[in-house]
């Protein structure tokens, strides 16, 4: 893009931050920091670090929280073709301890969990009712995997009207590459990208 002429100034705006932020963990389970689980991340265990430090942060502003998290039925039926694409996604079979909260993001009561079985957090989930609910209008987005389940929430985030915040350091992925392209491109188009150590002084007073 930066060999483009022009390019550079198209995709060059900025969203400020809304006056009511809510956290997003999407999917912040153990599926992604297990060894011998197929989706095992090199960089899992420093992300759920991360998150747990941000996780940490809005409760002490007593801000909103919503977790998701995967499940599907025994035969998968209920993950449609998403399901039948990717054979990982057996891990989260109802059950499957892989589909489990590590202990350190453990959701506590009046924070949201949303179970669902395809990218986006807001797709045939109540998650946008709650966040409207609470009168949210910024996302701060963290979880796994960027390219994958962040990019689509970020996305519908935008598309939904919320100002999204996608944390890159607090977000993981296969592999380095993949991370920082998804990044770049969610930048250009869709949301902020920012580190961890930024968030805390875009928070409301």
């Amino acid at each position: 893009m930066s060999g483009t002429p022009g390019w550079n100034e198209a995709f060059d705006g900025h969203l400020p931050p809304g006056e009511n932020p809510a956290l997003l963990l999407v999917d912040p389970v153990v599926a992604y920091t297990e060894p011998g689980s197929p989706l095992l991340l090199e960089t899992g265990d420093e992300t759920v670090a991360k998150m747990a430090d941000l996780l940490e942060l809005f409760r002490e502003r007593g801000l909103p929280i919503a977790f998701t998290n995967v499940a599907y039925k025994p035969d998968g039926s209920d993950g449609g073709v998403f399901f039948r694409k990717i054979p990982a996604l057996k891990v989260f079979l109802q059950g499957s301890p892989l589909g489990a909260f590590p202990e350190v993001l453990q959701p506590r009561d009046g924070e949201k969990v949303i179970t669902k079985q395809y990218p986006s957090a807001f797709f045939s989930t109540d998650l946008d009712r709650w966040l409207r609910d609470n009168a949210v209008d910024t996302l701060f987005l963290v979880g796994f995997s960027t390219s994958g389940c962040v990019r689509a929430s970020t996305l519908d985030a935008m598309q939904y009207g919320y100002v999204p915040f996608t944390v890159a350091d607090a977000c993981g992925d296969r592999d380095e590459a993949i991370q920082n392209a998804n990044l770049h491109d969610l930048g250009a188009k869709y949301a902020e990208i920012i580190t961890s150590d930024q968030v805390e002084a875009l928070l409301p007073n």
